[in-house]
């Protein structure tokens, strides 16, 4: 239990921030996922928009601080190469 009232604040804020970051994680998880979907399916012009997709929404997950910069970059990169060998 928090003893001060600025620890109170704290415990309140880190709640909150935890329910919002885990449920931006779930959404880039569930985007990643139907990306490579489409991938494997070989719909690379639909696999194309999707990835436009994840890609917003790892960099917006990065600039709040969801998800390190570095991390979102190498998904990214990844990704792009993925789609890119298929045909």
């Amino acid at each position: 239990m928090p003893n001060t009232k600025s620890a109170e604040r704290r415990a309140r804020n880190s709640a909150r921030k935890h329910v919002r970051n885990n449920s931006v994680k779930a959404r880039l998880k569930t985007l990643e996922k139907s990306f490579l979907g489409l991938v494997a399916a070989g719909k690379k012009d639909d696999a194309a928009k999707a990835l436009r997709n994840v890609a917003s929404a790892f960099d917006k997950a990065a600039k709040t601080g969801v998800v390190h910069k570095a991390t979102v970059n190498r998904k990214k990169s990844r990704l792009t190469i993925r789609l890119a060998a298929t045909k």
